[in-house]
């Protein structure tokens, strides 16, 4: 659980560290908290809330887009894989997750997560790019995650 907070703090942090190519990186942070919460949820909130707290040491400037965005999808899939079966309910349950959290940070906390595209005030225009966004990217992180699953059953057995 704490070699996945590691890895996740770690990737998160690329973004800040290595202006560029870490923002290609910086989406890997959910892996780790996926993976984690698969195999328990209980261990999948301890290593998120332990990544947060590694991202206040380390880089607290990310440490306001990991809870919201990364961090919660990792955690909201890890929990669907647990409770569901079928792959659209996984799909769905990401895409709530992470649209709740980018809709919290830009329409509560007013943080520009979106940068110049989107301001801080409603719009119905931009909540439908954000579900549309969240539903694509989590159907990604299900299919990577199903991809990982399979190799680790497959290393266990043999």
């Amino acid at each position: 659980m704490s070699i996945f907070a590691c890895i996740a703090a770690i990737l998160q942090t690329a973004g800040g560290l290595l202006p560029g190519i870490g923002y290609f990186i910086s989406p890997l942070a959910t892996a780790p908290i996926l993976l984690c919460s698969m195999f328990s949820i209980r261990f999948g909130v301890m290593s998120y809330f332990l990544t947060i707290m590694l991202l206040f040491i380390l880089q607290p400037t990310e440490l306001i887009i990991f809870p919201f965005t990364t961090g919660l999808l990792g955690l909201g899939l890890g929990a669907a894989f647990s409770i569901f079966r079928m792959r659209i309910s996984m799909i769905a349950s990401g895409a709530i997750a992470l649209m709740l959290g980018v809709m919290i940070l830009l329409y509560i906390f007013h943080f520009p997560v979106l940068g110049p595209v989107a301001s801080d005030s409603f719009s119905l225009l931009t909540t439908g790019g954000i579900a549309l966004f969240a539903f694509l990217y989590s159907w990604l992180w299900v299919e990577v995650a199903l991809i990982i699953f399979k190799r680790i059953k497959i290393m266990i057995i043999v």
